[in-house]
């Protein structure tokens, strides 16, 4: 295998050829990210010691020797990426990103690379690097959009995350999405935002009483019930801000009489280990698993959040059984199949104003829940619009991989990583935009605050507790209980 190195110079003028986008706000605002307190000595060495160990342990090697081999560093990649269209700049490409930590591999972890070094003295890794990969690899959303354009198939967003993982491991990482998993991990609540159970109750409790005053049908969320088929884990910014979508998910349960249950021991499908740590992200999700087990439920049901389904429904069977498994689902598979067995009834009178979709990348971008949401839409939205492009070659929120955590590079995310989504939005005049992600729905609600347009973001079942309707059984029992 024949080893070419550059330097970052070389490297910087090489892509710095590739055609700029037509950019209407060209800036690239100054992003430092709040990262864990680390150790600055000898980074270089701890970095490769690193990068060793995850070699050694995972299956990444594989996927970096072919990466490495077939690497056209063509900038195909560059017409895909949502921020390097608003930038410009030869840094946000993402096979640039790429080769930070492929020219690393190749220098440090093959035998041509490595003799080639000790020959020329050239290529090693030094703490400069270093500083480019943290500022580079969070740059981008992950949303994996390039992959579509790439002509070898490479997968940055993998390299990407594989380069977070090590800087994480040597103690690079934003503080945001460090402390979130460490208190899912360590606290008492099991969950991102240290919600007491007391308040969980409370908050359930309210939202059943004002569910059965709107809607004249008792609705309740049933809690630590043992056999259930569904043990139901939302993100937990659903208990906090997302009331609507949570009353809708439980009037379709109730609706559709499924059994489920929700654990007052671990209540949060959130995974932020999926952004920048396979170790943390192993550790959660054979948490979520074992409250499976110990309630006995048949399946994992997650809600509207897609980097939580996704993390679940990939990484449970790999980390908790494999095929044996207990199988995971999104809750727009459940409505969905209930709407086709007919069990589930939405107005179409109700949802008069212009709707559109947006899909999350982590459940869209691989063709996993596409035309479903779209199907169910369409039952009750006479006005439904799409944005353009959309399914698996749907834009990112801007806030993808993590970055929605980090409030402080707010004007980053709804001005550069947001700015294309915006765009889309826009062009679609829609007064509801329908994002069936808690994450998304941050980072959405930020965007059209911050670009000025006059849109409402929800989720979808969020519109579908505005629409359900209840059969005449439902009401009767209500009525009986209150008499």
């Amino acid at each position: 295998m024949r080893t070419i190195e550059i330097t970052s110079e070389e490297r910087e003028k090489a892509f710095s050829t590739v055609k700029k986008p037509e950019v209407i706000e060209k800036q690239k605002l100054d992003v430092r990210y709040h990262v864990e307190d680390y150790e600055v000595r000898d980074r270089p060495r701890r970095f490769l010691e690193a990068f060793a160990a995850i070699l050694k342990h995972t299956n990444y090697r594989f996927a970096l020797e072919h990466f490495v081999r077939v690497s056209a560093k063509c900038s195909r990649c560059s017409v895909q990426c949502p921020v390097y269209q608003v930038t410009g700049d030869p840094k946000d490409i993402p096979c640039y990103r790429s080769e930070l930590l492929l020219s690393i591999y190749r220098r440090h972890f093959t035998l041509a690379g490595s003799l080639q070094g000790r020959i020329t003295g050239k290529g090693a890794i030094n703490d400069a690097i270093i500083e480019e990969m943290a500022e580079s690899f969070w740059n981008c959303t992950a949303c994996r959009r390039c992959t579509l354009e790439c002509p070898v198939g490479i997968d940055h967003a993998l390299i990407t995350h594989l380069g977070r993982f090590i800087l994480s491991e040597i103690g690079i990482a934003p503080r945001a999405l460090v402390v979130s998993t460490r208190e899912q991990l360590e606290g008492k609540t099991g969950n991102t935002s240290a919600i007491p159970v007391p308040a969980l109750v409370d908050t359930l409790e309210f939202l059943e009483e004002d569910m059965e005053e709107e809607k004249g049908v008792e609705i309740k969320f049933p809690l630590d019930r043992e056999g259930a088929e569904f043990l139901f884990t939302p993100a937990v910014s659903d208990f906090l801000m997302e009331a609507d979508t949570l009353m809708g998910i439980a009037a379709v349960f109730t609706a559709t009489g499924g059994s489920w249950t929700i654990s007052t021991n671990y209540y949060d499908a959130i995974n932020y280990g999926l952004f920048y740590s396979d170790r943390i992200l192993e550790r959660v999700i054979r948490k979520l698993y074992s409250e499976s087990v110990r309630l006995k439920t048949d399946s994992i049901l997650i809600g509207e959040c897609g980097h939580a389904s996704r993390s679940a429904k990939y990484y449970v069977p790999v980390h908790c059984g494999g095929e044996n498994a207990k199988p995971v689902y999104n809750i727009m598979e459940y409505t969905y199949r209930m709407l086709q067995e007919g069990k589930l009834k939405l107005d179409p009178g109700i949802i008069t104003e212009v709707v559109t979709y947006h899909d999350p990348c982590n459940i869209a971008r691989q063709g996993w829940i596409v035309d479903r949401p779209r199907e169910i839409i369409k039952t009750f939205c006479k006005n439904f619009v799409e944005m353009s492009p959309n399914r698996e070659e749907n834009i990112c929120c801007g806030g993808g991989g993590g970055t929605v955590s980090i409030d402080e590079i707010r004007p980053y995310r709804t001005t550069v990583g947001g700015k294309a989504k915006a765009d889309q939005i826009r062009a679609t005049g829609a007064k509801y935009l329908i994002a069936p992600c808690a994450n998304c729905k941050k980072q959405l609600r930020e965007l059209v605050e911050d670009q000025g347009i006059d849109c409402e973001v929800v989720g979808l079942h969020d519109l579908i507790y505005k629409v359900i309707v209840f059969d005449k059984a439902h009401k009767k029992v209500t009525s009986e209980k209150e008499g």
